[in-house]
């Protein structure tokens, strides 16, 4: 397991400020204890930042039949919707909360080629909450597989994320299991699927990312 590459830059910002923190501790704060405390406290708290950004190693196994799943979390909606943004059709929608705890990489689903990116300014509602596909910040982006079947990905910021990084934008292929983004604090990827997906999560399942295989086609 290594450091995200979106994480490496606040890691060292990070280290710089607590280390100046605790330098005034120890120097301004007569009681000892209370800079100990405060010592250990910064410690557990630059552990969990670099925690949030870890970068697990997961062999992916392709499969061309297979929609994989593209982030960490708990599967917290499957239902039919009318996806009006692009395919103006009815298709099926499996969502995956991601919690501060879980690793906030998005990886492609599968293979395709890129047919469709946009970027949506937008609220910070939780992420759990059924108007934060249309109504928070996200972005929207569809892919191609070698048979023509598209399917969509939605990375969606919640009330404590405040930063989506795709890296759809500039690129046209992607490989399954291959980055596609990250996004920092808290968050939930939507994936938009044909009718004729054959599921096989169900609700509140947890979910692993480039691995759980969330739907098979044909």
């Amino acid at each position: 397991m290594t450091i995200h590459k979106e994480g490496r830059p606040i890691i060292i910002i990070l280290f710089t400020l607590l280390a100046g923190l605790n330098i005034a501790f120890f120097k301004f704060i007569e009681i000892k204890a209370v800079s100990i405390g405060l010592f250990f406290l910064s410690i557990i708290f630059y552990l969990l930042i670099i925690y949030f950004f870890r970068k697990p190693n997961r062999t992916v196994v392709i499969n061309k039949n297979q929609i994989i799943a593209p982030a960490d979390g708990t599967l917290v909606a499957l239902e039919e919707i009318n996806e009006q943004e692009y395919f103006s059709d009815k298709r099926i929608q499996v969502s995956i909360f991601m919690s501060p705890l879980n690793v906030h990489i998005n990886w492609s689903p599968i293979k395709g080629i890129l047919k469709f990116y946009k970027y949506h300014p937008g609220k910070n509602l939780v992420a759990w909450h059924p108007k934060s596909s249309s109504e928070n910040e996200r972005t929207s982006i569809v892919l191609e597989n070698e048979k023509g079947q598209e399917i969509m990905i939605r990375q969606i910021a919640g009330a404590v994320a405040r930063r989506i990084v795709c890296y759809a934008k500039n690129k046209n292929n992607f490989e399954q299991g291959q980055e596609i983004g990250f996004i920092k604090f808290g968050s939930r990827v939507d994936l938009i699927l044909p009718l004729e997906a054959k599921i096989m999560v169900k609700l509140d399942q947890k979910i692993t990312g480039k691995q759980t295989v969330i739907a098979e086609l044909d």
